[in-house]
């Protein structure tokens, strides 16, 4: 744009309205492509599939990784194999479609503008997801990023990644897998009933942080939020009101179903197999 002989340059505007929701199946398949990486591969590249929500969100839902060759000054990656699992991907789900790519690694790097381009050429506006699998910074190890294109008058000159919010929306199962992925090392994955201790005691922790909160609020240590007495309340009023002894009841009743559901699963196991051995020596004689 000109102004009074002058050119001015364009900056991209500070925010944008777009906003990225992602699942918890895209994180753990891209932490899965990158435990199977060549050797030689640095990190990996992908494509994420899923699709826009009526109010804008851009809902990732799935993913695979796109072999690729990488060095200082360039990036190619095989658009062949990527049409191939593209067409594989949308015979079973016919309603996901390409919304953007991913990479492993702490943020952009030098070649993420070539390969951006590529997928702008596939769908418009694509979100550019990294994930730095080591972790290393808690929520942070995943964001989500958009080009938006930088002009000196009626020019473009480059293109700039802005990041977008994230939504990264699990469910307590989810939630409990996810913090273990986290972890650097472990010796073995959690069953259930050390992942129901992890619950429990996560939900005992927000218990001991609302009474602390309420207690605060009731001594005039900390200003009353009518927004967070709404939600207690609500929280507190959706409890069914049991006595202990009922919900012991209830406790040792879903026990005992899931017990004999077990027991019951074990015998058709037993007769499958007994049926196959049978079989197989009928055949024999």
């Amino acid at each position: 744009m000109a102004s009074g002989g002058q050119t001015i340059l364009q900056f991209p505007q500070a925010s944008t309205n777009l906003t990225a929701r992602i699942h918890p199946l895209v994180i753990f398949n891209i932490c899965d492509c990158f435990v199977r990486r060549p050797d030689q591969a640095e990190r990996v590249i992908g494509t994420l599939l899923g699709s826009v929500l009526p109010d804008g969100t851009v809902d990732i839902r799935n993913s695979y990784a796109v072999p690729h060759n990488e060095s200082s000054d360039q990036v190619a990656l095989d658009i062949d194999y990527h049409h191939n699992m593209l067409a594989s991907q949308q015979k079973v789900n016919p309603k996901e479609v390409i919304v953007g790519w991913f990479s492993t690694g702490s943020g952009v790097t030098g070649g993420s503008a070539l390969i951006h381009e590529f997928y702008s050429r596939e769908v418009p506006n694509p979100v550019h997801l990294t994930v730095d699998t080591g972790f290393t910074n808690a929520g942070a190890s995943i964001k989500a990023f958009v080009s938006v294109n930088l002009f000196l008058g009626d020019q473009q000159l480059a293109a700039q990644f802005q990041e977008i919010p994230l939504d990264l929306r699990m469910v307590e199962a989810e939630r409990v897998g996810f913090d273990i992925l986290k972890t650097t090392m472990v010796d073995k994955l959690p069953g259930d009933v050390e992942g129901m201790e992890a619950t429990m005691e996560r939900l005992l922790a927000l218990i001991d942080d609302v009474y602390k909160y309420v207690d605060d609020v009731v001594e005039g240590r900390v200003a009353p939020d009518n927004n967070i007495g709404r939600f207690i309340s609500d929280s507190v009023s959706s409890m069914p009101k049991l006595s202990s002894q009922a919900f012991d009841k209830l406790v040792n009743d879903s026990l005992q179903d899931q017990l004999l559901l077990l027991y019951l699963s074990s015998i058709t196991r037993t007769q499958l197999s007994l049926a196959e051995k049978l079989n197989t020596a009928a055949q024999i004689l």
